[in-house]
């Protein structure tokens, strides 16, 4: 099956880094349901969530894994916010263009977002994250990932 290329396909072609991708029903839009169609480890298929910050401010993409909760207090900890609150579907998908369960850091790099993983990522050599749509997934090295998005490792999620 071909798979059309994704803006974040592209990125990762572009610079050379290594992937692989993988499709899944694009009605699914619950991480677990997504991991379990894989057939990947739910602790190793990481979501996008968005979080707005308090004026003045970039609002966020935090990538936890989907078996994990965001922690909006461990998060404000980390960085040093007093108090945060997740967007509504609505609110994410106006923020970055995308569709919830198609959020992807790699397609908005250069978007004004401050990106963010959670410290569990750190236990793969390769995690799974959205390809910048629904129905498709890429799996790529953490380092890589991290270097591309200039993302911040955070505790952003208590332990299971």
């Amino acid at each position: 099956m071909s798979t059309k290329k994704t803006n974040a396909m592209k990125l990762l072609e572009g610079k050379n880094v290594p992937y692989e991708s993988y499709t899944y029903p694009a009605s699914l839009r619950d991480a677990q349901e997504v991991a379990a169609a894989l057939d990947q480890p739910a602790s190793q298929v990481f979501k996008t969530l968005v979080v707005p910050r308090p004026k003045p401010g970039k609002p966020m993409l935090v990538m936890i894994p989907a078996d994990r909760q965001l922690d909006l207090k461990k998060l404000a900890r980390a960085v040093k916010q007093k108090k945060l609150k997740m967007a509504t579907q609505r609110e994410a998908e106006q923020l970055t263009g995308l569709q919830v369960g198609g959020i992807s850091a790699l397609a908005l790099l250069n978007r004004g977002f401050d990106i963010y993983l959670d410290d569990s990522a750190l236990a793969f050599e390769q995690i799974i994250i959205s390809a910048g749509q629904r129905g498709l997934q890429i799996k790529l090295a953490v380092p890589d990932l991290v270097k591309l998005c200039q993302a911040r490792i955070v505790a952003a999620t208590q332990q299971p």
